[in-house]
């Protein structure tokens, strides 16, 4: 076990005698100053348009029409992001968010995945969306890829294809080229771990492939070369003239050890993070490879299972290694929940359990959510980040941007009163922060999932991610802030938790470059001004009715 491997150990040391009195214990400090807030939206989940301006299917259009997803629920229409970004970027100005981080659909700028397809009016469209939130102060982040490959790349393997790496490689490029100069920061993937996962393993994603032997690990390791490429081609022929940055959002759960007296349990919530952190991130950040553990389980398997392998994993080359180590910028995480892990006998039983030698729970009394495998658990995050920290950033000291954390609630039970998000999103920020004030982790970033309801993955409508409640029933997607909205706001105003104001920029007061188009009638939120002006007393919502045109 090299010193590395004891990361996981270090951070259990530091955190397994804390009492619960002080491990929940509630910070009132504010945010360095210079912090970042963010919210998000992904693509196939919120701009509908599926089959305007020339875009071409993807795998998630053909997932819906098949009637895969819940209820036989499409994306075709979603939120109709792509017909209303001045309404979003109105919605943002109002929660007063730093940032905005969006996904590209890459089938919307190359068809069918290849530059020779190129449409200008999908390019057109992100011109739109970036130049809207330049205008309104707000910096643009852009995730080349978040699970929504074109179908006609996919009707030759997708990622399990080695040549999908020179596609993607192409791909950032052009998106380099034709938005860098307002794009400074990037991510290449986000959640990759889920699309190898829930997209080739299980296959409960689209494009709903199920092989865990075999799939998945190729698709995990053309991920990272296709990462790497586009990180390189970002180094070599833009940074100079761009200045920004290039990263990749990995997703990751804490693991807890169920029994903290056995070693062994300590061990398997090791394993778990190499798993499912490590397998994307320790040839990032680390050597190039993937963890020692994770190909000592595979080999151990391999020689208990010889007639069923139930993981078969690629080898890097030297130089391909090489040409991966050390591509981000940044450490992006999303983190939504955690797992009390033990150790276990998986025996011949494809997936990360069976190999790894782990068995997976929750605690029975903690809460639970719209979802079946989100449990808020915020003092995980905390001990996620000192994780991070130590196990990745302790030499090259990359700072760590948040880039998704948030819960959902379900359809038929949601309202505009959004306690249960409230109470999340309040207590994992404040681990956060306990983490960059109380722990030295340098986080610069956090950000709250999501801007809007939408389209969610193979759970379809089912399921409201959004600080915006976004009314499906009604063809226009009326979008109606929620309590959620307004807590958001409030912290941002004071940068964290502190009583103190902090002296953060209005969002009434970031200048405006060019006039924002007026929205048409029937999309302004028919309840929104009710909403507003019961849960709000602050200047900036009533600015932001004064835009919206709903008040003079």
């Amino acid at each position: 076990m090299t010193g590395l491997r004891n990361s996981y150990q270090t951070v259990w040391d530091k955190f397994k005698s804390q009492t619960t009195a002080e491990r929940d214990l509630f910070l009132q400090e504010s945010f360095p100053s210079g912090f970042q807030w963010a919210t998000s939206s992904v693509s196939f989940k919120t701009e509908g348009g599926w089959s305007e301006g020339g875009k071409g299917e993807t795998i998630w259009d053909r997932f819906g029409h098949e009637g895969l997803a819940f209820a036989n629920q499409t994306a075709d229409l979603a939120c109709d992001s792509y017909r209303k970004v001045d309404y979003d970027v109105y919605l943002l100005r109002g929660l007063q968010v730093d940032t905005y981080q969006f996904s590209i659909s890459w089938a919307r700028i190359f068809p069918t995945g290849y530059r020779q397809s190129q449409s200008e009016k999908g390019a057109q469209y992100y011109d739109q969306l970036i130049n809207a939130l330049v205008a309104s102060g707000i910096q643009p982040i852009v995730t080349l890829y978040h699970w929504d490959m074109p179908q006609a790349l996919q009707n030759y393997g997708g990622w399990t294809n080695a040549s999908i790496v020179e596609a993607f490689k192409d791909y950032a490029d052009f998106c380099f080229s034709r938005f860098g100069d307002r794009v400074k920061i990037w991510n290449t993937f986000n959640s990759p771990w889920v699309v190898s996962h829930a997209g080739y393993g299980t296959g409960v994603h689209a494009p709903g492939v199920k092989d865990y032997v075999e799939s998945s690990y190729q698709v995990t390791h053309n991920i990272l070369k296709s990462h790497a490429e586009a990180w390189h081609v970002y180094n070599d022929n833009y940074r100079k003239t761009q200045g920004g940055k290039v990263g990749i959002a990995l997703n990751s759960d804490w693991a807890e050890p169920s029994d903290p007296a056995k070693p062994e349990d300590v061990a398997a919530a090791d394993r778990y993070l190499q798993f499912m952190l490590g397998w994307f991130a320790h040839p990032i950040f680390v050597d190039g490879d993937y963890p020692a553990i994770l190909k000592d389980q595979v080999e151990q398997k391999k020689t208990a299972c010889p007639d069923s392998v139930p993981a078969k994993l690629p080898v890097f080359t030297p130089t391909e290694s090489k040409r991966i180590l050390g591509t981000a910028d940044f450490f992006g995480l999303n983190h939504y929940t955690s797992r009390l892990v033990s150790n276990s006998d998986g025996g011949c039983t494809p997936g990360p359990d069976g190999v790894g030698d782990f068995h997976a729970t929750v605690d029975p009394t903690w809460s639970s959510t719209a979802s079946d495998w989100i449990y808020p658990v915020p003092w995980g995050l905390r001990r996620l980040l000192n994780y991070i920290s130590t196990e990745y950033l302790s030499a090259n000291k990359l700072p760590v941007y948040i880039t998704g954390n948030g819960m959902p609630t379900d359809y038929s039970v949601d309202s505009l009163t959004d306690t249960s998000r409230m109470d999340y999103m309040k207590s994992y920020i404040n681990e956060a922060l306990k983490a960059t004030l109380t722990d030295g982790v340098d986080v610069q970033r956090f950000t709250v999932q999501s801007l809007m309801d939408g389209f969610e993955a193979n759970q379809g409508y089912s399921q409201r991610f959004g600080l915006h409640y976004v009314n499906f029933e009604v063809g226009s997607r009326p979008r109606t802030p929620k309590q959620s909205a307004y807590l958001y706001a409030e912290i941002i105003e004071q940068n964290g938790f502190s009583s103190q104001k902090s002296k953060k920029f209005k969002a009434a007061e970031r200048p405006l470059t060019r006039r924002l188009a007026a929205l048409p009638p029937s999309e302004v939120p028919s309840q929104a001004k009710v909403v507003w002006e019961k849960f709000s007393s602050h200047v900036h919502v009533k600015i932001c009715l004064c835009v919206l045109g709903l008040i003079e």
